[in-house]
């Protein structure tokens, strides 16, 4: 696994397309038993080298119901998003994460994690590249539908404060989804 972070860590595969240049992150153990999987870093987390450390990564946290020591402790969380870099900014937030990253990348990472017993699926871009056809047509139906994927999957919306309102209109989601997320996290952990 250290051989394999070095590597990804070391990655220049997209570099040309970087705004801030290639400075992949990542966290993976081979004990962890919980996969996290989001879309790609912001500004901060570029900035930080330090995953989900953003205003986002506080809402998952409080979803989860775990410290920031918990859920930063490699052996219990694996933290490997679609996108490793900072993709850059679009119209309406960041862009997507670079296309040449998960399929390079995500199937030799998940081949070091044997113990991974729950992977979450945050956002659209990780459903659609691990759900796939399984997948609803909206990222709200495939998240209604969470128990389809169950246990391997529990599929989120992005916890950014741009999602705000979509957590507003589907109250559901913190009702339902939140409780039973937390409650399988903790039995992991």
């Amino acid at each position: 696994m250290k051989k394999l972070l070095h590597e990804i860590r070391n990655c220049t595969l997209c570099a040309e397309h970087l705004p801030l240049g290639p400075h992949p992150v990542l966290t993976a153990h081979p004990d962890a038993k919980i996969l996290v999987v989001g879309q790609a870093p912001g500004t901060k987390v570029h900035n930080t080298g330090i995953p989900w450390n953003d205003q986002s990564g506080d809402r998952l946290r409080h979803w989860l119901q775990v410290s920031r020591d918990t859920f930063y402790d490699p052996t219990k969380f694996a933290i490997v998003p679609m996108g490793f870099c900072y993709p850059g900014k679009g119209k309406s937030g960041d862009l997507p994460p670079r296309p040449e990253c998960a399929p390079t990348w995500h199937q030799k990472v998940l081949s070091e994690l044997p113990n991974i017993e729950l992977t979450l699926l945050i956002g659209q871009y990780a459903q659609r590249y691990y759900l796939k056809e399984k997948r609803y047509k909206t990222l709200a139906k495939t998240v209604k539908n969470y128990q389809d994927f169950l246990p391997e999957y529990i599929p989120t919306p992005h916890p950014s404060p741009r999602n705000t309102l979509w957590l507003r209109k589907n109250p559901w989601f913190e009702l339902e989804v939140v409780p039973l997320l937390s409650e399988r996290v903790q039995c992991l952990i």
